[in-house]
């Protein structure tokens, strides 16, 4: 064959092979970048790592979680701030400081579907401006071995507490400073009556009690079973479900804990943990979802072992430590959220009063 016809019909050929193969991929539209939600909360807040991440993967979001002191300097923040919100949802409101956020107007209502999972009495806000999360009890531990060695009968009432086998046991919590500090002054206030309760600190003061600024100081450092047994008190306000915290961050092995719940009859008090998205929220719709993840089981079931406190949805699991170790008292007090705005200052002043003059 004449090269001169091959030639043409070999190019011929390799330009139709090329016509059919695949032209390049087209490229891949660049991804949406996470959107940003902001979460104001106290310090002591904590969720475990791959619960955050399930949202943030689920929402495409990103969380930055923005932490501001103790509950009532937190919400203190998010009040001065509300012209300019320093979030867009703000979590760790309680029942003792529930009617001050409410009346800030710092919060936009939501009611949101998982509401019906929750139990009417934790909801103590109609216009679902504050949905709740959680909630705990404080109360008094206690050394268990401390009692037992030193033949001393546990404390079963708040009137014990001033008698002389009890002179320099108990530490206690500021409560111009401290939320369970405060949880336990209004506690004494429901049992006593306001004339009464001063009478029960002032017979603490000659009991020799301890104050301490806050929960850790009492607790981690004073208080013979959190302190690993260098403190020096072996009565604490602390929390019902601290006995499972004391066998989970136990370093002996242990699995009982060392410490046991003295719950009186009236002696105890509920406390309620609330979210909120904020009003001007940057991100309200993405606030909305992350309170429906909050009030969800994922984020329920991650609460005990996290915040050492109950999941406000019954469907979340309880774990074990909590079955065996937690305690729900019978007979917590209840005090009105509208009355405890209306006196708390003056409550925490007259205790001052009596106590640190």
């Amino acid at each position: 064959m004449n090269r001169r016809r091959i030639l043409p019909m070999l190019l011929l050929a390799a330009m139709a092979l090329a016509g059919c193969q695949a032209l390049p991929a087209a490229p891949s539209p660049p991804t949406q970048e996470p959107v940003t939600l902001t979460l104001a909360t106290h310090d002591s807040f904590a969720i475990g790592e791959e619960v955050l991440r399930h949202f943030e993967a689920e929402n495409n979001a990103r969380v930055q979680i923005l932490t501001l002191g103790d509950a009532g300097e937190a919400l203190n923040k998010i009040i001065l701030s509300r012209d300019a919100p320093l979030a867009d949802l703000f979590f760790g409101v309680d029942n003792t400081f529930l009617s001050r956020a409410l009346a800030s107007d710092a919060f936009v209502p939501y009611a949101s579907p998982l509401l019906e999972r929750i139990p009417d009495d934790l909801e103590l806000d109609p216009q679902h401006r504050l949905l709740p999360v959680d909630y705990g009890f404080v109360n008094l531990n206690a050394d268990r071995a401390w009692f037992a060695d030193a033949g001393v009968p546990l404390p079963q009432t708040l009137e014990d507490l001033v008698a002389p086998a009890y002179k320099g046991l108990l530490a206690v919590q500021n409560p111009a400073t401290s939320s369970p500090g405060l949880a336990f002054l209004l506690t004494t206030i429901a049992h006593f009556g306001e004339e009464g309760a001063l009478d029960f600190w002032q017979a603490l003061r000659d009991n020799d009690v301890l104050v301490t600024d806050g929960w850790s100081e009492a607790y981690l450092e004073h208080f013979t079973v959190g302190s690993g047994g260098v403190g020096d008190r072996p009565l604490v306000v602390s929390y019902s479900t601290s006995p499972p915290a004391d066998v989970i961050y136990a370093t002996d092995g242990r699995t009982e804990p060392a410490s046991i719940n003295i719950s009186p009859e009236n002696g105890t008090f509920r406390q309620i943990e609330f979210v909120g998205v904020l009003d001007g929220a940057a991100n309200p719709e993405l606030a909305r979802a992350f309170v429906d993840f909050m009030l969800d089981t994922k984020f329920q079931s991650d609460i005990p072992l996290q915040m050492f406190v109950y999941p406000a949805n019954p469907d979340a699991p309880l774990p074990e430590l909590f079955v065996q170790f937690g305690q729900t008292p019978a007979t917590p007090v209840v005090i009105d959220a509208a009355a405890i705005e209306a006196n708390r200052e003056q409550w925490i002043q007259a205790w001052s009063d009596v106590m640190l003059r």
